[in-house]
């Protein structure tokens, strides 16, 4: 076994070795290109908007490839040319490659536990088995992405075992798309059976699957197949089938869907052994939701509708369902309802609203763990995460302890009431605990994750900036215990703000890279996520997102008034959504910090839902047909606030290719128009890689490259001498 590993292990060196030589060879060019101005305007409401960059837009064109394609050549030339890129590139490979095995994406089905396995220096996941969170040495590989697609570019959308564990689906996707292709695998074999279902997930509105109770098939979403729609409107209109194994997928039934909503996002929740099905359908991603109960063999009816605030509802103890409702009650509170009845309006009170926010702490894994005889429930304290227990009279337990200022990242219900929950900090990796609630003994078990970097030298400490507006927001601040606040200490804060997710502490061990150099690394907590309920988001999201880049900008106010820092030593960081907030900063408030890196961003605010992810986006930022929507993205549409006569800070921009969540010509276009306009000398880059998307399914060797230009662009505008760091 030691041998095989590390033959392994040196494969992946040689491998990575080669890419790295591969990713630099091309030629570098010392100037960007020019991007010519073809002006074209829109009259929207009474307003002529110009978009000197439109042609952009066209990543068909061959002009606009060569275009990136020269960016890139500039990029490559300037980053690597930054003095200690290759120590920093050694230190983060060092810390990658050099990892733990880690645990994720765990599912208890059959008796059999299921996860993802992280295996550094490997780029791809595991899907495996194991007999139990004690035994991670029973293992058995299912899937292995790292020998399936020797290339490293297919990715795991999610997967679902069969009821008894012995078969799993899996949604497979390549280059970033999250385009992803079903396959049903044997769990002991490893075999691949004979069946793929084309288009079960997007990245618009993503994908799921139920199984029935006997595993003879199940249900799963479906985006529209070639001429069943146009073209434009192939990543729109899921609909939910079912597959009878042994059939051909021709012979696949249609149960519901072509009513919904074209930005439809439906989410599966079956039970056993009645086979009844939950049909959860988002409305975009504004945190609007309907419900529909489904029978075996296809009756349906509808629980709750979009302005009923029911925002989840899984099945209860008994004939019973347990909706969590933000009707007069934006922190979340629980309803208890008979099946029979199935509407909404019926349901009784179970628990009341609380003074934190119950959140979703996986991904789209539910809000509500309902086990034999208790209800499991995660709470949000505006950033950091706690568990509540009660029994099903409604009666509050004595609840998990975990630790202060820390997540809780998934919840898996055993058998006999038990709980799998990971936990971890910003300066401690992710431990997985069972929890009995019965003895009251929380344990730690094998699968839980190891670091090999070392926090105990750092503090965290949680201080509130005071917004444009009054509100408190939360900064989370990350240091070592030995620096001074003497307003010189560089230092980095990151931001998301939108769509109701929160930015909750989490371990990150290529942050040490930055702490360990005398870094300071802080986290805000602002509106438009959901640290403190439905409220805090939907004071950040359509014309209130101006709140957003207010707290933002209040929070690196914070940083300097506090001693922390100065705007020559801040730098900013934030993707996708966060990518708009950075956008916002650089054009509001260019003389608060020294240096952004802004990954997969919005900027265009006026073009945006004309994207496919972009109208799933419009509950959020409203649409530019709508007057006061319009106005108020107009207003902070970081592409149409570029002046011609500031100097901006230095900019890394960053996308994929492959993005289906945000489309790469906003960075393009962005990146063209801030190039022309700086008054500085600042340098403004554009990356855009080829071979990924909006982040997920990256493999390792591309993120290891991501975090050196990353970092390597931080520490020089921030005026940082790496020094090597001695193990």
């Amino acid at each position: 076994m030691t041998l095989c590993w590390s033959t392994m292990k040196n494969l992946t060196f040689f491998a990575t070795f080669l890419f790295t030589i591969a990713f630099y060879s091309c030629s570098e060019i010392s100037t960007p290109p020019v991007a010519e101005v073809r002006m074209v305007t829109d009259t929207l409401h009474g307003d002529v908007v110009p978009d000197p960059y439109r042609w952009l837009e066209d990543w068909n064109d061959p002009e606009v490839k060569t275009w990136s394609e020269q960016q890139n050549r500039y990029a490559r030339g300037y980053l690597e040319s930054l003095p200690g890129v290759q120590k920093i590139r050694e230190r983060i490979r060092q810390i990658y490659q050099s990892a733990f095995p880690s645990y994720y994406g765990l599912c208890w089905r059959g008796g059999k536990l299921f996860a993802k396995k992280y295996q550094p220096p490997l780029n791809q996941p595991m899907l495996l088995v194991m007999s139990g969170q004690d035994d991670p040495e029973s293992e058995n590989v299912i899937l292995d992405l790292n020998s399936f697609d020797t290339s490293h570019r297919t990715s795991m959308d999610w997967y679902q075992p069969s009821p008894d564990g012995g078969m799993v689906a899996v949604s497979l996707s390549k280059g970033g798309s999250e385009e992803g292709d079903l396959y049903l695998f044997d769990t002991v074999t490893g075999e691949r059976l004979e069946i793929i279902i084309p288009r079960v997930n997007g990245g618009t509105a993503g994908g799921d699957l139920a199984w029935l109770a006997d595993g003879s098939g199940f249900y799963y979403t479906r985006y529209p197949r070639k001429g069943e729609r146009s073209d434009t409107d192939l990543n729109f209109y899921q609909q939910v089938w079912y597959h009878e194994l042994g059939t051909a997928i021709e012979k696949d039934r249609y149960i519901i869907g072509k009513d919904f909503p074209k930005i439809g996002e439906i989410r599966l929740d079956i039970r056993y052994p009645e086979n009844d099905l939950i049909l959860t359908v988002q409305y975009g991603d504004g945190g609007e939701f309907a419900f529909y109960l489904v029978k075996e063999k296809g009756k349906w009816h509808q629980i709750a509708d979009y302005p009923d605030q029911i925002v989840e509802i899984r099945f209860g103890p008994g004939n019973t369902l347990l909706l969590l409702s933000n009707s007069n009650a934006p922190r979340g509170k629980i309803l208890r309802l008979p099946i029979k009845t199935a509407n909404h309006r019926k349901a009784k009170l179970f628990i009341p609203e609380s003074e934190h926010s119950i959140i979703s702490v996986f991904g789209h894994q539910s809000k509500l763990i309902p086990t034999d005889n208790y209800l499991y429930v995660a709470y949000q304290t505006g950033g950091p995460s706690e568990i509540q227990l009660f029994n099903f009279k409604g009666v509050r337990q004595e609840k998990p302890e975990i630790p202060a200022l820390s997540t809780i990242h998934e919840m898996i219900p055993l058998d006999k009431d038990e709980l799998l929950i990971s936990n971890s900090s910003y300066i401690q990796a992710k431990g997985w605990y069972r929890y009995n609630p019965d003895t009251k003994r929380m344990e730690k078990t094998a699968i839980s994750s190891k670091s090999m970097v070392d926090y105990s030298d750092t503090e965290v400490l949680r201080e509130y900036a005071i917004s444009k507006d009054g509100t408190r927001v939360p900064v989370n601040i990350i240091k070592l215990k030995s620096i001074e606040l003497d307003n010189n200490n560089p230092t980095i804060l990151y931001g998301y703000g939108g769509y109701g997710l929160s930015r909750k502490p989490s371990f990150s061990s290529t942050r040490r890279v930055w702490i360990e150099q005398g870094g300071i690394y802080a986290i805000a907590n602002i509106r438009g996520g959901g640290e403190f309920g439905e409220e805090w988001h939907q004071q950040g999201m359509l014309t209130k997102k101006q709140n957003v880049f207010d707290d933002f900008a209040a929070a690196m106010k914070y940083l300097i008034d506090a001693g922390y820092t100065k705007p020559e030593k801040l730098a900013i960081r934030g993707g996708s959504n966060g990518g708009l907030l950075m956008g916002a900063m650089i054009t509001q408030h260019p003389d608060l910090f020294q240096v952004t890196v802004s990954t997969v961003g919005i900027y265009d605010m006026i073009r945006v839902e004309l994207s496919p992810n972009g109208t799933f986006n419009i509950p959020e930022f409203g649409t530019v047909k709508n007057p006061e929507h319009f106005e108020a993205m107009y207003a902070y549409s970081p592409y149409h606030r570029v002046s011609y006569e500031t100097a901006y800070p230095a900019i890394l921009f960053m996308t994929g290719a492959n993005d289906p969540r945000v489309d790469p010509m906003q960075s393009r276009k962005m990146t063209a128009r801030l190039q022309a306009a700086t008054a500085g000398d600042t340098p403004v880059l554009l990356r855009t890689s080829s071979v990924t998307g909006h982040g997920g399914g990256t493999p390792l060797s591309d993120k290891i490259e991501e975090s050196v230009d990353q970092y390597s662009f931080l520490f020089y505008h921030l005026g940082m001498e790496y020094r090597e760091v001695k193990e």
